[in-house]
Parts: structure tokens; C-alpha cells; sequence
């Protein structure tokens, strides 16, 4: 026997109605609207405050494009890659020396990294600069001979400086990236009988890189703003071709300020191309991607499209 479920409860009366829908009222975070407004209260004083200061902000459009300040702009960025480069290639080098078995080497790669990551780099650069106190010539026999002074250029000097220091920093990113792939793709690998170097050429870096290249990304940014230590050895980098345009216009403070836009532009750019770059290595580690900027701000923008039948 089977229940009515249009069951009355008498002559006349109506069927019972569906359960109400339920009314969800969200609920309120008066302490958001207490912080953003002291936040936007703290932003409006700060703005204000440099508002009402001494200071000619005329000067910055002025000279925002100036030749020397688009000099200082390239050779920051070419200091930034070529040291990137050398801090990359060492890096893997020495990351291969520390994992190695042969104790001679692996305690090389140890003393290395021990030495530049314990030594700051302006340290670093000044004893770069200043080493034809030890070194009077460098000589390499019939290709090359000449005074140190001479041969240790600031471009070289910002070069070692940068580069090899970074080398010791690099060397453990790519270090943690080796170990993150399992042993047994290298005993696979061996198996179908690679080599160490076709292993490590073919299975293991590409696997590693997923861990390699966010750690690199900020690597990269942090070296750009790193290069502003070499105005020390007089490589006209951007800071030291700002700087002599404050000094020489008496606008120094302005300039600083104009130094510190052109290196938000440049961390900005590199920013957007460090996360297009992680995931386009995240494709094997994740079912959806994210989405990337461009399709934020449409989601944002655009309203959303419904399936026909749904209610809003």
C-alpha cells in the first residue's frame, strides 16, 4: 500500500505545501570596514604628507626619460641577465659537486657556498676591485697580459661580484629541485641503460624545474635590485646615473624617487613573466591551471553567463 503524498487533512483542505526556503543571511564582519578604513586613513596621511613636502616633483617627469637614465636602465638589466647567467650555470655546477660522492669534490662545492653566502656582496665587491694589491698583472701567457687595475673594468668587477655570489644561492635552489625527483626515475633511467649525464640532461632537470624556477623568479628580481650595490665600484648602473643627475641638477631626493619608479617597473615586468613561466612548468603537477591575469579581470569585469534554466 502506497502513501498519498497530496494526503488532505480533511474535506476541503488543501494539500501540504513544500518545506519554506530557507533565508541564508550572511554574515558581518564589522572589524573589515574598521581596518579598511583606518588603512585608507593611514594611505591618505602618508599621501598627504609627501604632498606638503619639500620636495620638487616636477623634476621626476623631467628627467624620467632622460638618455642617462634609460643608460643607467640597460645596463642594469644587462647586469641583472649576464649575472643571473653565471649565478645559474654555477648554480647547477655546484649543486652536481655537492651531491657528488667524491669527497674532494663535494667539499669544494661546501667551502664555496660557505664562503659567499657567509660575506656580504658589497663586501665581495670591493675585494673584486681591489685584489691588484695581490695580483699586480694578470697574465694568461700569449693570449692576454695586462695590469690588474686595468683588466678589472667595473662591468668585470660587477660581474663577479654579482654573479658568483649568486652562484652559492643558486646552487642550493637547484640542489633542493635534484633532490625533489624521485630515485627511482634515475633507476629507471638506468635501467634502459642512460648515462649519468643523459639522465640528469633528460629525466631529472626537467622534473626538477617545477621546484627550480619559483625560487629563480625571485632570485631574479632580488638581483635587479641588487645591482644598485655596484655604483660602489662606479659602474653606471641606474642608481649611480640618478644620482649624479641629483647632484648635478640639486633635485637628489627626486631622483631617488624617479631610481625607485623605473625599478618597480622593471620587478613589475619580471613579476608577470615569472608567473606565466610557473605555470606553464605547473601544467604536470596540477589538473586545472590558473587562471592567468587577462582571464581574472574578464571574470572580474565581464558578468558571469548562466545556464539556461537557473535561476539567478
Amino acid at each position: 500500500m502506497t502513501a498519498d503524498v497530496n494526503k488532505t487533512d480533511g474535506p476541503g483542505a488543501t494539500p501540504h505545501a513544500g518545506p519554506e526556503a530557507i533565508k541564508a543571511i550572511p554574515v558581518r564582519h564589522p572589524g573589515r570596514y574598521v581596518s579598511a578604513a583606518v588603512a585608507l586613513a593611514l594611505l591618505c596621511a602618508i599621501v598627504y604628507a609627501f604632498a606638503q613636502g619639500d620636495i620638487n616633483w616636477g623634476a621626476i617627469p623631467d628627467y624620467f626619460f632622460d638618455d642617462r637614465i634609460m643608460h643607467g636602465v640597460w645596463n642594469t638589466l644587462l647586469l641583472t641577465v649576464l649575472s643571473m647567467v653565471i649565478g645559474i650555470v654555477g648554480g647547477i655546477t655546484l649543486a652536481v659537486m655537492r651531491l657528488s660522492k667524491n669527497p674532494v669534490t663535494s667539499s669544494l662545492a661546501w667551502f664555496y657556498i660557505w664562503f659567499f653566502r657567509g660575506t656580504p656582496v658589497l663586501v665581495q665587491l670591493f675585494v673584486w676591485f681591489n685584489l691588484g694589491l695581490v695580483f699586480e698583472y694578470i697574465d694568461l701567457g700569449p693570449i692576454y697580459k695586462d695590469y690588474w687595475a686595468s683588466f678589472m673594468t667595473p662591468l668585470l668587477t660587477a660581474l663577479l661580484g654579482l654573479g658568483l655570489n649568486e652562484a652559492a644561492y643558486m646552487s642550493e635552489i637547484c640542489r633542493a629541485g635534484l633532490l625533489s625527483v624521485d630515485e627511482g626515475q634515475t633507476e629507471a633511467s638506468h635501467a634502459l641503460g642512460m648515462s649519468q649525464g643523459k639522465t640528469l640532461r633528460r629525466i631529472v632537470i626537467p622534473q626538477a624545474m617545477r621546484v627550480i624556477v619559483p625560487p629563480t623568479g625571485n632570485e631574479v628580481i632580488n638581483m635587479l635590485k641588487t645591482t644598485s650595490l655596484v655604483s660602489a665600484v662606479q659602474f653606471a648602473d641606474l642608481f649611480l646615473e640618478a644620482k649624479d643627475i641629483g647632484q648635478n641638477s640639486g633635485s637628489p631626493v627626486e631622483m631617488y624617487f624617479l631610481a625607485a619608479a623605473w625599478y618597480l617597473i622593471m620587478t613589475s615586468i619580471l613579476s608577470v613573466g615569472q608567473y606565466y613561466i610557473e605555470r606553464h612548468y605547473a601544467r604536470g603537477s596540477v589538473r586545472t591551471l590558473p587562471p592567468t591575469p587577462l582571464q581574472r579581470l574578464k571574470a572580474a569585469i565581464l558578468p558571469t553567463r548562466r545556464p539556461k534554466g537557473v535561476p539567478a
